[in-house]
């Protein structure tokens, strides 16, 4: 298999197009899950409910499609998990990995894309993308004003990033 012939996810935000291209070989189970997901438009209408500046943008929970959940954001998923596949890619600009909870195999839906080097991350999260387009679109998302969350985390986007679509061919 040539390196040309990984997927690649395209990610149409209100900020602009991302893509992605996919590692099936790092990260099978997760590359196949996030594929159905993407292609059966389980992310469409989503939005960045989690942006930390220098860090990552975090997306993927069903719940931010409803505006009145909003207390709820970042505890949705799409009803199943998955295993964890920790592999030797780092955590660095540009990298999609799975978010999840304390459990390492608690991922289903919600991802993030890294803003910077991660490190820390590493071995811990599943990485399992690399941003290969769209390097403006991921700066614009990551300079959008937060405010405190529900947590007291000053994450909150004070405007709504929408998920368009997300798609992998």
């Amino acid at each position: 298999m040539s390196e040309n012939a990984n997927p690649t996810a395209t990610i149409q935000t209100t900020k602009g197009e991302m893509s992605i291209e996919l590692w099936p070989d790092a990260a099978p189970g997760t590359v196949e899950n996030f594929t159905k997901l993407a292609n059966d438009e389980f992310y469409d209408g989503t939005c960045f409910h989690r942006i930390m500046a220098g860090f990552m943008i975090q997306g993927g929970d069903p719940q931010t499609k409803d505006e009145s959940l909003e207390n709820l954001w970042g505890t949705g998923g799409p009803g199943h998990t998955i295993k964890a596949e920790f592999n030797d890619r780092p955590h660095v600009r540009g990298v999609i990995s799975m978010a999840r909870s304390a459990d390492p195999d608690s991922a289903g839906s919600q991802f993030f894309v890294c803003l910077g080097k991660a490190d820390f991350l590493d071995g811990q999260y599943t990485a399992f993308g690399q941003l290969s387009a769209g390097d403006d679109t991921l700066s614009d998302i990551g300079d959008t004003s937060v405010g405190p969350s529900s947590s007291g985390e000053n994450s909150k986007p004070q405007e709504r990033v929408e998920v368009t679509s997300i798609r992998v061919a």
